[in-house]
């Protein structure tokens, strides 16, 4: 599934924005999904959980793939 994720703040850290999104609940799941490797940042696995991200970037995690807008 494909979606645009509005932020209001750029950068916005990669944590923060799967909370936002809904996809995770609480910030130790999301430390624990990154550190796993399970989530990825425009086509690569990333494991920090405080990335960076920007206007433009995708996430995917699971089936999802969520746009930063």
């Amino acid at each position: 599934m494909n979606r645009d994720v509005e932020v209001d703040e750029d950068p916005i850290r990669l944590a923060q924005l799967l909370k936002l999104a809904g996809v995770i609940d609480t910030g130790g799941e999301a430390k624990l999904r990154i550190a796993a490797g399970e989530v990825r940042v425009n086509g690569e696995v990333e494991v920090r959980r405080g990335r960076q991200l920007r206007r433009g970037d995708v996430v995917e995690i699971d089936d999802q793939r969520l746009r930063v807008r």
